[in-house]
């Protein structure tokens, strides 16, 4: 199939009612404005009254089956759709969709097609699995004998393994793979989301806004929605993301994908520090999608900020359980560690590593969360080693906040600092407004005695979120209070 035909495959199979992303571009402002989202509203409500419309009337028609319901499509084809249209799908339903590839690509080894699908079905189960040994390599190979069967204009496969790539961390091959997808259908939507988590990856921040802007010319829907809301959360525009966010989930086409975008709201609501929203959030994505383990990871975050921790400490004990990431480790551990709970903290801290390991044997790149422990709890020495290597290769917003914080923690608060601004500053495309980063760079410019901006970023990163850690948001409250009120000695006199 050509890329034309594949695109108007892509079109037909949008659900009814998709909205125009395109009018949640951002303008010449500082983000898209309002008025704009409320047309975008009242486009969806119009659209999908007008098609319910139409439906009725034609389940209506005489002699048209009006009395035979719509049958549900099958679980492999539903999973195949949210395969190749890049949303969630339900874990049941794609091991189905791997269940009938496996037997297709025996049975017709020659058929690129299947062995893409193939290919990138492994990817979202090792993600939604945590299992990456046993899927990540699995799914290199399908890819690959994709291309190996059919490279010219194989933009299934190339997509795919681009999609490999951010999921393990390699922006700068998944940058390569998306670009080559590109470069072979320009007109094909579907490279352009791999493109843009690339390009953040790498801190081309640019690059991601102007692939963004053509991804919304392209296409329209959910899923673009969704994908536009990180843009626009990574600009520090949070009621942008959160109106694109809502606008993904009332249209969703399946609970396992409205649970995905229901589970980033609740994440976008917790940076902002609010608890109740955020945990309201993570508990409807739970109930859709009970596989959505981030969502519960997210639950456990919100409920102990909440200081339901009996409460909190379940809902992580049930997500490592189930997708035993190597991050809800680090924030299992460090809620221990705020509970007096130093044993129980060193039984995360030695899960995280050896998670880690374990990722590391699936090609994941681990090396960003290893240096954020070992800053935190280890060797920050280490850290700052593993920490520079990253940077070298992908220097991105998130490697600069934690090299700058290793550095501290080694005692280099001067090279720290510059890494810290790097982060925060938005001279520099550090335009997330994070709390941890605001910490970081207040706690680095404490240990400097710049005491005026240490005093600010402090107060900043309470304001953004009072409960972002555990551990690190009573430090840094204890850190105001000695820091003290502003001397008025210090003020100079203007005549």
């Amino acid at each position: 199939m050509d890329s034309a035909t594949e695109t108007a495959a892509d079109a037909a199979a949008e659900p009814a009612g998709a909205t125009a992303a395109a009018d949640a571009r951002p303008g010449t402002g500082p983000g898209p404005s309002k008025a704009r989202y409320r047309t975008h509203r009242r486009l969806l409500i119009g659209s999908l009254a007008g098609c319910l419309v139409l439906g009725g009337v034609l389940l209506c028609l005489p002699g048209e089956g009006a009395d035979r319901p719509e049958r549900a499509p099958a679980p492999g084809a539903q999973a195949q759709h949210a395969v190749r249209t890049q949303v969630a799908a339900a874990l049941p339903d794609l091991a189905v969709l791997v269940g009938e590839h496996e037997a297709r690509v025996r049975a017709h080894p020659k058929d690129a097609r299947s062995w893409a699908v193939l290919g990138t079905a492994y990817v979202e189960q090792g993600r939604r699995t945590a299992d990456t040994a046993a899927h990540y390599p699995k799914a290199e190979r399908a890819l690959r004998t994709s291309l190996s069967v059919r490279s010219a204009r194989n933009t299934e496969a190339l997509v795919g393994l681009a999609a490999l790539a951010n999921a393990r961390r390699d922006f700068p091959a998944a940058r390569s793979w998306g670009e080559a997808a590109r470069k072979a259908a320009p007109e094909r939507w579907t490279a352009y989301p791999q493109l843009i988590d690339a390009y953040t990856g790498l801190g081309e921040h640019k690059k991601a806004k102007a692939t963004l802007d053509r991804l919304l010319e392209l296409r329209s829907g959910p899923a673009v929605l969704a994908r536009a809301a990180a843009v626009y959360r990574d600009r520090g525009w949070r009621e942008d993301a959160a109106a694109a966010l809502s606008d993904a989930a009332a249209g969703a086409a399946s609970p396992a994908e409205r649970a995905a975008y229901l589970e980033r709201a609740g994440q976008l609501a917790w940076e902002r520090g609010d608890r109740e929203a955020a945990r309201r959030h993570f508990q409807e994505a739970v109930r859709l999608d009970p596989d959505q383990r981030a969502a519960q990871a997210g639950q456990g975050r919100a409920l102990a900020a909440l200081g339901r921790t009996s409460e909190a400490l379940g809902a992580y004990r049930v997500a490592l359980a189930k997708q035993p990431l190597p991050q809800y480790a680090l924030e299992l551990g460090e809620l221990y560690e705020s509970l007096g709970m130093a044993q129980a903290a060193r039984v995360q801290y030695d899960l995280l590593r050896e998670r880690v390991r374990r990722e590391t044997a699936g090609g994941v790149d681990g090396e960003l969360l290893l240096g954020r422990f070992e800053a935190d709890h280890g060797d920050p020495v280490a850290a700052v080693r593993r920490l520079r290597a990253e940077w070298r290769r992908q220097p991105g917003i998130e490697v600069a906040d934690a090299l700058g914080w290793a550095l501290h923690r080694s005692g280099r608060h001067e090279e720290g600092l510059r890494y810290a601004v790097i982060a925060t500053d938005r001279a520099h495309d550090g335009t997330v407004r994070s709390a941890p980063y605001m910490y970081h760079r207040g706690m680095i410019e404490r240990q400097l005695r710049r005491e005026g901006a240490a005093r600010r970023h402090l107060e900043e990163a309470l304001r953004i979120n009072p409960y972002f850690s555990p551990l690190h948001a009573r430090t840094a409250r204890s850190a105001l209070v000695a820091l003290g009120e502003p001397s008025v000695a210090k003020v100079p006199e203007f005549s």
